[in-house]
């Protein structure tokens, strides 16, 4: 697509000469993605924008436009314009239209659907939220083990115009339990007086109604596939999860995870469709919830405040510790969060991963603590001449440094796990959660050397 902005203004001026034949035209050699880009840009115009557009184009665009947008839309048409559109639409994506809308629009939209569609929907619809089920589509191409080839080609020639993909077809009984599929490449390559028992393949790779989404999602990603069919529990074939869906899914899932390890409660809506009061219901609880959490560390450094006074020197070096520690934390945990929702780490893996964390943590310890040294030592003393920095001021620091990164990195390994073992999601221990627990076990680390090490304390 050329340039937004440039679209834009030949849209903008178009409008304003009301040359609606040019701007079809404009639309016409553009993807349904882009056109919803466009259309979000003229929200007082949108209606107009809208109604130019082929009956075909107009659901496609519709589909991918932001559900705010949708409502506008839905709430100024008729309702023939309504059931234009919605009898368009694939049953998965009137679904995920529904699931946003208030229950007046859904009231509509459903009145202005066909009785068969309708009655599809609500069967959709009464599936848990995050089930393979609430996902799928019921529209896609079934044959029977017994025809030949050459009846499959036309029974999909003279069904498949209304299905979301073709080119994996289902074989089935005639109670619609699932024996096998066969793709259009097999059918067009083989011989049209075969019969399609011949040629299907039987290694089915299937989900069952009430499996969960992500997990139908990771399946279709591990095995490569576009769509990947759904069995109720006597095994019959009630629909089929295609590839953008479950790419839908992985994007929401990332979102969520994202939002989790930034300490958010998640959100389904886009920031800006968000309103203020929205965005502080889902991030004050957290922040409450580290606030007083953090309080413990305060609490740390005033039991050792009579040490502090006795080396102030001390105090200078406490963020650094703090903050590398922190770090250090999350680095571990975010790497271990990944493996866990990549399936690539699991809780027998614990020990394992404890054991390579200890290793690189005092790799990356002891580097740091080398360098620290000099920089402490040349630059803090030597150059800018702070005498109350000696070298044994230097060695305590550094060797918290050490022991701090050792633990940050033990607890940001494991706490993930431990998460993803008791039922919890690895997200919520990420970098807020695990540097607050660092924060207090890097002072009290701290505090501890510096007694045993400097006889003044």
């Amino acid at each position: 697509m050329e340039n937004l902005n440039e679209i834009l203004d030949e849209v903008e001026k178009l409008l304003e000469k009301h040359d609606y034949y040019s701007i079809k035209i404009l639309f016409r050699d553009m993807e349904p993605a882009d056109i919803a880009a466009v259309l979000e840009e003229f929200p007082d115009r949108i209606g107009v924008l809208f109604r130019v557009l082929p009956k075909d184009l107009a659901a496609e665009t519709f589909v991918e436009m932001n559900s705010d947008y949708q409502k506008l839309l839905l709430s100024s048409f008729t309702d023939n314009e309504m059931k234009e559109v919605i009898n368009e639409l694939y049953i998965d994506d009137a679904v995920d239209i529904i699931e946003e809308m208030p229950a007046n629009v859904v009231r509509r939209i459903l009145d202005n659907s066909d009785p068969e569609a309708r009655k599809t929907i609500n069967e959709i619809l009464k599936y848990p939220e995050d089930s393979a089920g609430s996902i799928m589509t019921t529209e896609y191409v079934r044959l029977d083990e017994d025809i030949s080839v050459s009846d499959a080609l036309k029974r999909i020639r003279r069904t498949g115009v209304d299905k979301e993909t073709i080119y994996t077809c289902y074989v089935t009984k005639p109670d619609r339990t699932l024996l096998g599929y066969v793709t259009a490449k097999k059918l067009l390559l083989s011989d049209e007086e075969m019969i399609i028992s011949d040629i299907m393949e039987t290694n089915i790779i299937f989900v069952g109604t009430n499996e969960d989404k992500e997990v139908v999602a990771k399946e279709m990603s591990k095995y490569d596939l576009l769509a990947i069919p759904v069995v109720d529990k006597e095994n019959r074939l009630v629909g089929i999860v295609t590839v953008d869906d479950a790419i839908d899914v992985i994007e929401d899932e990332a979102t969520e995870d994202i939002e989790k390890m930034a300490a958010i409660i998640p959100s389904d809506k886009p920031y800006l469709s968000t309103s203020v009061f929205e965005i502080w219901k889902k991030r004050i609880p957290w922040l409450l919830l580290l606030m007083v959490s953090a309080t413990f560390t305060g609490q740390i450094i005033t039991s050792f405040e009579s040490k502090l006074a006795a080396c102030t020197v001390l105090t200078a070096f406490i963020p650094m510790l703090m903050d590398t520690g922190g770090n250090a934390g999350s680095q571990a945990s975010v790497t271990i969060i990944r493996g866990l929702a990549l399936e690539e780490i699991h809780m027998r893996d614990i020990f394992r991963i404890i054991f390579k964390e200890m290793r690189v943590s005092l790799c990356c310890g002891v580097v740091l603590a080398v360098i620290n040294f000099g920089k402490i030592m040349l630059v803090d003393r030597w150059l800018f001449h702070n005498e109350s920095i000696t070298p044994t001021i230097a060695f305590v620091i550094c060797l918290t440094l050490v022991a701090t990164i050792f633990v940050a990195k033990l607890v940001g390994c494991s706490l993930p796990v431990i998460a993803k073992r008791l039922g919890f999601d690895p997200a919520v221990m990420a970098s807020p959660f695990i540097t607050t627990i660092v924060d207090a076990i890097s002072l009290l680390i701290y505090f501890s050397i510096a007694t045993a090490v400097i006889p003044s304390l």
